[in-house]
């Protein structure tokens, strides 16, 4: 197996050392060969938990030795699928979350898997991944959860803004994504009504419409072989977001968040969709 750190252009794939991983390398690896970039696999091998001082090497060496043949046979079937894709594996010590993370610093994205945890799970169990990464990595991260179930023609991308920097980031991948793909984008904004109404509904929702138009006019001259379709819908967030995106190639959302637990810098809305939403999970940072 060839090995070398993750570099600047690479897509980073996370490998689970129990948990099937083709989902999530089906989906990079297809993303790297329509992006002509290199994919660098990566699999981490936690530190045993010693709580008598018991001398566990050869525990921790027969770890290590089914890491490598796992991510061996992740490799060798990248190879077999997608000739044309430079693979490489990294097999690293120490807790996936970390790892992945210190991965993906110089990275042009990363992808991982989803184990469909709970809330506190994901926050509490030393194994969980996809929310502390998403939260800080400087690259956009997709999580892909299920098998693809498109029945939409042609296919389409959806993209969820709400005039944040991080959505003009978004929007900005969602369209390269999308002409890459030779799919259609949808670009879908959100309004939640409030508890009190202070102005008009349709004033409310015409300003909703204002912003798509804005946020779309440059884009849509640069990539002008996508197809685009502008929709505001009135609900909750997340639970409008995933039905728009049930049958989407994937759906594109920007990082927001400030400070709390442990530091995440995600907003409710991207932890909502990355419990719900069942196609690929896209979520960009600014900038």
């Amino acid at each position: 197996m060839t090995s070398r750190q993750a570099g600047p252009h690479d897509i980073v794939v996370g490998i689970d050392p129990v948990r099937d991983w083709h989902l999530a390398l089906a989906w990079a690896a297809g993303e790297a060969q329509r992006r002509r970039l290199p994919l660098c696999l990566v699999l981490a091998v936690p530190p045993q938990h010693d709580t008598h001082h018991v001398d566990d090497t050869p525990g921790q060496t027969a770890l290590q030795q089914a890491g490598s043949d796992r991510l061996e046979q992740a490799c060798n079937w990248v190879r077999d699928r997608h000739p044309e894709v430079s693979v490489t594996g990294d097999l690293l010590g120490g807790f996936p979350a970390p790892v992945l993370g210190r991965a993906a610093r110089d990275a042009r994205m990363i992808v991982l898997g989803s184990r469909h945890l709970s809330r506190t799970a994901e926050f509490f169990s030393a194994g969980s991944l996809v929310v502390p990464v998403t939260a800080q990595a400087d690259c956009p991260v997709v999580v892909v959860g299920d098998a693809e179930h498109i029945s939409q023609q042609p296919p389409c991308v959806v993209a969820g803004i709400d005039g944040s920097a991080s959505a003009t980031a978004a929007l900005a991948f969602a369209f390269d994504e999308a002409d890459l793909r030779g799919a259609a984008l949808r670009v879908v904004c959100v309004w939640q009504p409030p508890l009190i109404m202070l102005d008009d509904e349709e004033v409310a929702l015409q300003a909703q419409r204002t912003l798509l138009s804005e946020a779309t006019a440059g884009l849509s001259e640069k990539y002008p072989d996508v197809h685009v379709t502008h929709e505001v819908l009135t609900g909750h967030p997340v639970e409008e977001l995933a039905r728009a995106a049930e049958h989407a190639l994937a759906v594109v959302v920007g990082r927001r968040g400030r400070g709390g637990y442990t530091g995440m810098r995600i907003g409710s809305v991207v932890h909502g969709l990355l419990h719900r939403a069942h196609c690929p999970v896209i979520t960009v940072p600014t900038g």
